[in-house]
């Protein structure tokens, strides 16, 4: 059976469906279908249970899954071995990242990089800050970026920036017009959140607590997407990390300022799986993302 089977049947298998596994790889569904079929058929093993949605992997799919993964994952470690020996950089540099990264940020580091290493190629993919950790734990992913990121016996944490918090409200509102914002100026303001059990929630959490602010928890989401188009529809105020806002701020529908709460600071990192070895493309863009990048 060809690599290219495998991975297909990989990607069917990360998506958790027949039809994103196969846009990934860029065939139809059918196609996707019909390859995972041979493969059962060489077996003579059943290794998708199709009667279930989403679909469950059988244990003898588990198992050849995790098999497959660690063949394919060796493969390319030594073809990308033996291309650098040539100069050469390729292969796929495989990114899970949080929403609020940076859109602008991040295009610049994928241009820079598919400019610098045209044989190589990034799959980035955007996703919240849990399945950020789950892919890289479970090796779908080379690097994950994220805020505030947390070290264990499984991940190792690349200290990226740091990134200033800012109060934001729509331009029509009372608190627009002053310069700088105290903790008690938000007492009684409907409040924007994030999700109780996103990081960032609670590191503003423990600084409005200690300045003892009381704003009216108003909406709880998990990105900051959603939570600048609360705003905009005048839900509220919030305090969210000034990048993320810029260009809200540019176009006039949202106004930042800066708070006296200056410990409101959130941290971005790279998380990788310890021990990792690192084919040469994964290190070159390891080293991208830490170059500083005007945004």
């Amino acid at each position: 059976m060809n690599l290219d089977a495998l991975r297909l049947f990989c990607e069917v298998v990360r998506y958790h469906s027949f039809s994103r596994g196969a846009r990934s790889s860029g065939v139809s569904q059918a196609a996707a279908s019909q390859t995972v079929a041979h493969l059962e058929a060489d077996l003579d093993v059943m290794l998708i249970d199709r009667s279930k949605r989403p679909f469950k992997l059988t244990p003898e799919g588990e198992q050849y899954y995790e098999g497959v993964r660690s063949l394919l994952a060796g493969y390319d470690q030594v073809a990308a071995r033996i291309q650098s020996t040539r100069s050469q950089i390729a292969g796929t540099v495989r990114v899970a990242a949080i929403y609020s990264v940076g859109l602008h940020v991040m295009s610049h580091h994928v241009r820079q990089f598919i400019s610098d290493y045209p044989q190589a190629r990034i799959r980035l993919e955007y996703l919240h800050p849990q399945k950020v950790i789950d892919a890289v734990e479970g090796e779908e992913a080379d690097l994950g970026i994220m805020s505030y990121p947390t070290a264990n016996r499984t991940v190792r944490v690349i200290p990226l920036r740091s990134e200033k918090m800012v109060f934001i409200c729509r331009p029509d509102h009372k608190l627009a017009r002053k310069e700088r914002i105290e903790p008690h100026d938000l007492d009684g303001e409907n409040f924007v959140a994030f999700d109780a059990e996103l990081a960032i929630r609670k590191a503003i959490d423990r600084c409005l607590r200690r300045y003892r602010a009381e704003p009216a928890m108003a909406m709880e989401f998990d990105n900051i997407e959603t939570i600048k188009q609360a705003l905009e529809i005048g839900a509220g105020v919030s305090i969210l990390p000034e990048p993320t806002v810029r260009r809200e701020v540019a176009r006039g529908s949202l106004v930042a300022r800066p708070t006296t709460m200056d410990e409101l600071i959130r941290p971005i990192g790279i998380i990788h799986r310890r021990r990792k070895r690192f084919t040469p493309a994964v290190s070159r863009f390891m080293e991208l993302l830490q170059k500083p990048v005007e945004v």
